[in-house]
């Protein structure tokens, strides 16, 4: 009995540390580089998030990949080697986010995205079934724009978007809601994040004469074809993708984005809402959270994707827990599964409903259109 004694001693100790496992996150996202002004609020958003959820204690680890695609998975790798994190957040930008997903399969560690071509969760298979993200999909958005540009009777349009997986995305994606709504796309041009001029975009643009352009970039680098095009005297309708929704792009923008269509978020004017909106009272929260913690008027679309990554994870670590310990193959597996069953989750941007195959599981609440008036933004009833 004497030597049975530590034996169960040892036992006991063991289970007691695996019962108080901490729930490791891993962040990475672009708080440097061409996406800083997106990467930035969603950074300074994670040092909002709960630090205990479902009595159990969070770590969270963040690193940058200055919006590099080879940083991002390097990142990815690490955290789940060395941090042995339950959970991915990130990244901020879609070509980081789509090369990041082969690591996270093949460790079976759930991710929640906070960029937004459909591609990271489309369509799905044995790799996607482990991502989930958060902003809305660019055919969601595509929609909301056509919508507004027939009912403001434009006939042609303008396309010019990133040179990467962002701006491909968008073109198919609004390809498809133009035709629906019997719109002609008569140019189609692309450029560089960090591209310091799109002189020859713009003039070929210019001569295909659109009633209207929709610049597909995201940050303040989109600031940069509507500026040229204002320089070269266009003066049909500008529209801009959810992508520009921060103040550093109105900064950037100036004069040249006044009178610009967007769609955004409910977050972006959630105190020009209705009272009635579904999502005016979880995007007033979050407003207040962050512009408790950085000041008035600091507040950005962006942030607002990585706080419904945290209220996704909140939701569904607690259920994960029922089932394992943290730091085990089981509750990653658990928290995968609980993240599918989300339900009716109002978050900043909108309501989440997940399933076995939506990965994002928005709905129309999550959108409304806006205009730059005034160097702010005004809500379009």
């Amino acid at each position: 009995m004497k030597s049975f004694k530590p034996l169960l001693l040892i036992a006991l100790l063991g289970a007691a540390v695996a019962a108080q496992a901490d729930v490791n996150v891993g962040v990475t996202l672009s708080a440097t580089g061409p996406a800083a002004s997106l990467g930035i609020p969603e950074k300074n958003t994670i040092a909002l998030m709960p630090k205990t959820i479902g009595g159990q204690k969070v770590n969270y680890i963040l690193l940058d990949d200055a919006s590099d695609t080879t940083a991002a998975v390097a990142n990815t790798r690490k955290l789940i080697a060395e941090s042995k994190v339950d959970v991915v957040l990130g990244s901020t930008v879609t070509p980081a986010s789509l090369a990041m997903i082969d690591v996270i399969s093949e460790a079976k560690t759930p991710m929640i995205s906070m960029a937004a071509s459909a591609r990271i969760v489309e369509p799905m298979d044995d790799k996607r079934k482990w991502v989930f993200k958060t902003p809305q999909n660019d055919i969601m958005m595509s929609l909301a724009i056509a919508e507004h540009m027939q009912k403001s009777g434009v006939k042609t349009v303008g396309f010019i978007g990133f040179s990467d997986a962002y701006g491909e995305g968008w073109y198919q994606e609004f390809g498809k809601a133009a035709g629906l709504k019997g719109l002609t796309i008569v140019a189609n041009e692309r450029f560089s994040r960090s591209d310091t001029s799109v002189t020859g975009q713009a003039l070929k643009i210019l001569s295909a004469k659109p009633d209207a352009v929709l610049v597909a970039g995201s940050g303040t680098p989109a600031a940069l074809p509507q500026k040229t095009l204002k320089e070269r005297g266009y003066a049909g309708k500008m529209y801009q993708t959810h992508g520009v929704a921060n103040g550093d792009f109105l900064r950037v923008g100036g004069k040249d984005v006044e009178g610009t269509f967007l769609p955004a978020g409910p977050v972006l004017v959630a105190d020009q809402l209705p009272a009635g909106n579904p999502v005016k009272k979880s995007a007033l929260a979050y407003i207040a959270a962050y512009e408790g913690a950085n000041g008035k008027g600091s507040v950005s679309t962006f942030g607002g994707h990585a706080w419904d990554a945290g209220l996704l994870m909140a939701a569904a670590v607690p259920v994960a827990l029922k089932k394992a310990q943290p730091g085990t193959p089981e509750f990653r597996v658990a928290l995968r599964d609980a993240l599918e069953q989300v339900n009716e989750l109002p978050g900043a941007h909108g309501i989440f409903t997940m399933s076995p195959t939506d990965h994002l599981g928005l709905d129309q609440r999550a959108r409304v259109m806006v205009k730059i008036e005034n160097g702010a933004w005004k809500f379009q009833p």
